[in-house]
């Protein structure tokens, strides 16, 4: 088991680094397995296709942002790294000039069972009165990221708003 959850994870990571070097269009699943050193095979044993697999990367985003904002030492302190990550990202980066369509996806607010689990995970971090309002704050980051001083400058009244 551990072995598996290595080797999905070095596909997931094998899946970012493609993307943020062509973007999720023009990925493949032949250059992905490449980069994360596995066999195509061994890619679709873990995913059934592209779009799957895309989905598991969006869903450990989730979780790895989620840790980062959980392991921070104040609210204002994990605001600030959320949105640093996410305007900082080189995926989301190619993809705002290689795939719009894909990025207009993913800062429309849906029921799929990603928005919840994002806003589900923001709350346990910072309250079931502010979840909502953070995923908001980091998804329009994904369509236009934040400089360092605007994420310090947003952090810090967005965390006084908790208050």
């Amino acid at each position: 088991m551990a072995l598996q959850n290595r080797t999905r994870e070095a596909i997931l990571q094998g899946a970012k680094s493609e993307i943020a070097e062509v973007g999720s269009y023009e990925s493949n699943m032949v250059d992905i397995s490449t980069k994360a050193q596995v066999s195509r095979a061994t890619v679709y044993n873990h995913f059934a296709d592209k779009e799957e697999m895309i989905l598991a990367l969006i869903e450990s985003e989730i979780e790895r942002l989620t840790e980062l904002a959980q392991k921070a030492p104040s609210p204002r302190d994990a605001l600030y790294e959320l949105s640093r990550n996410i305007s900082k990202d080189p995926a989301l980066a190619k993809m705002r000039t290689t795939d719009p369509a894909d990025i207009a996806k993913f800062v429309t607010q849906t029921d799929h069972p990603l928005w919840r689990l994002a806003i589900e995970n923001a709350m346990k971090v910072f309250g079931p009165t502010n979840g909502s309002l953070v995923v908001h704050w980091l998804i329009s980051q994904i369509g236009s990221p934040l400089s360092e001083g605007e994420s310090s400058i947003q952090a810090d009244k967005i965390s006084k708003s908790f208050l």
